[in-house]
């Protein structure tokens, strides 16, 4: 995508807007390329210089986690449904994630290597904790799942969409897999 032209340097009056551009950049390119892609292609692909980025991101961390906030929002507002079947709607839009964003996965992996006081890795086990009791209890699920046994199953789907040559390929894999675990999460 072409960098679109500059006509005059607006100073701290673009500081919104170019952040804005960044993120947009970000999260096309995190998608494209994942997520060790070069920030100046972040940058390129937003118009701005990579002063202005590091200005408004210091880190690829700082940056993955604003971009990635939203996901992060949207699983919350999706655990903290009072419905039986939160944890499902948990899990599907986890699997979705995993497979349309695998850049969203390697920001999990990075904090938990390079920010160990970050509370980022645990956010996701807490939503499972607060949807899969009621989901069990609904008999959606099997009684014996556990919240480790739900974050190794979605880590099973990242390995497995990593591992794939290409979205379709990610895609049609992961449903593979999906149907290979049914009968280990539902009850029976």
């Amino acid at each position: 995508m072409p960098t679109p032209p500059r006509t005059s340097n607006r100073g701290p009056a673009a500081a919104p807007e170019n952040r804005r551009a960044i993120l947009d950049a970000a999260r096309r390119v995190f998608a494209d390329r994942g997520y060790h892609a070069p920030l100046s292609a972040i940058a390129q692909s937003a118009g701005v210089g990579q002063g202005v980025l590091y200005r408004h991101f210091p880190t690829r961390l700082d940056l993955a986690f604003a971009v990635f906030e939203e996901h992060l929002a949207e699983l919350e507002a999706i655990a903290a449904l009072p419905d039986d079947d939160a944890f499902v709607r948990l899990w599907s839009r986890l699997v979705e994630l995993t497979v349309e964003e695998s850049a969203f996965v390697e920001m999990f992996l990075d904090a938990r290597r390079n920010l160990p006081e970050t509370d980022i890795g645990e956010r996701l086990p807490t939503f499972v904790a607060a949807t899969l009791p009621r989901a069990q209890a609904a008999g959606l699920v099997s009684p014996r799942l556990s919240v480790a046994d739900v974050l190794l199953a979605q880590r099973m789907v990242y390995g497995v969409v990593a591992t794939s040559l290409g979205a379709a390929q990610a895609k049609e894999s992961v449903d593979q897999a999906l149907v290979l675990l049914r009968p280990l999460l539902l009850p029976g």
